[in-house]
């Protein structure tokens, strides 16, 4: 068991009798709040995700464009000055 510098338990160092209802209240908002806030952000993520996911396809479309691209200009440039 953990003890504290006073020589007590974690759990004995509080007395129920010692919560404000007001203030347990005001952080139980709070922790619903920032619940939601962070299902928020869970769904934001995933969003981007999918959207990174989306543009690497893109991205190695356009890398096998440029490379024909620059492939065929090459080989006409070589033909042509040689």
């Amino acid at each position: 068991m953990r003890r504290h510098k006073d020589g007590r338990a974690a759990h004995e160092r509080f007395n129920m009798s010692e919560i404000d209802p007001r203030e347990f209240g005001k952080l139980e908002a709070q922790v619903q709040a920032l619940q939601a806030e962070v299902h928020s952000m869970s769904a934001d993520v995933k969003s981007l995700l999918a959207l990174a996911n989306k543009s690497k396809g893109g991205f190695w479309g356009g890398m096998m464009v440029a490379s024909a691209a620059g492939g065929l200009f090459t080989f006409f440039v070589d033909r042509i000055f040689r």
